[in-house]
């Protein structure tokens, strides 16, 4: 695993998009950045679209992330609305990839289920978590941003434990490679 990164996390949306940034040295996290983009007051979907498209490329080339994950879309009743956010996703995706980021993609129990342990957890309990874990004085009202910074720290975690290079078979064996975890 790559010790000093940055990683960019976007909640996608059509009327806000959530984003946070983190930077990885060593094992430790901490927060660079979370915010909105402000999109309602836009009139036409082209135009929300490009403006998604234009500030994730902007916060890509100011922060300069290694990796971008980003919220899958959940699905909905209304088809309508699922197009268009997967679009939003899609434009934001696209913004990253134009600068050679690459991508990750979590469902949204996934990401909650990384941050407090709970898949079904609430909006304001992940805020919360993140809070705690990042060591965060004041969170932003908006609960897109925390969505885009969880997605982040989502990342973060499945990264490292994807990429870890300890595997046991069994208590033996981990005692075995850890004898300074043992007292």
């Amino acid at each position: 695993m790559q010790t000093d990164k940055i990683i960019l996390g976007i909640d996608p949306g059509t009327s806000l998009l959530g984003y946070g940034l983190i930077h990885i040295k060593e094992k430790n996290i901490s927060l660079i950045k979370m915010g909105v983009i402000h999109l309602s007051k836009l009139q036409s979907h082209d135009e929300k679209l490009k403006k998604i498209f234009s500030r994730i490329l902007n916060l890509v080339d100011e922060y300069k992330p290694n990796e971008v994950a980003i919220e899958a879309p959940f699905y909905g009743k209304n088809i309508q609305s699922m197009l268009k956010l997967g679009r939003a996703q899609g434009v934001a995706m696209a913004a990253s990839l134009y600068r050679n980021i690459p991508i990750f993609e979590y469902a949204p129990k996934k990401i909650k289920m990384a941050i407090t342990g709970n898949g079904n957890a609430s909006k304001e309990q992940v805020s919360g978590m993140l809070k705690s874990i990042l060591n965060i004085k004041d969170m932003p009202k908006n609960l897109d941003a925390s969505d885009g910074l969880a997605a982040a720290v989502c990342h973060f975690y499945q990264n490292k434990t994807l990429n870890s290079s300890s595997n046991y078979s069994n208590w033996s064996s981990f005692i075995k490679n850890n004898p300074d975890k043992i007292k």
